[in-house]
């Protein structure tokens, strides 16, 4: 059987529904020289403020 397109509103309000997530990996660097990662998946539109936020 063939999907059933969708058009129109019904078609705007299913594209919206659907977030664009983002992996985040940032890094810090410790006293004793050694690197940790911390791993995070947030919207795609608020990348760059989480990373403005976490800058060291």
């Amino acid at each position: 059987m063939a999907k059933r397109q969708v058009f129109g509103e019904e078609a705007k309000s299913l594209k919206q529904a659907h977030r664009k997530m983002a992996k985040v990996i940032i890094s810090t660097k410790n006293e004793r020289g050694k690197y940790a990662f911390k791993e995070t998946i947030i919207d795609q539109d608020s990348v760059t403020d989480y990373i403005q936020k976490n800058k060291s």
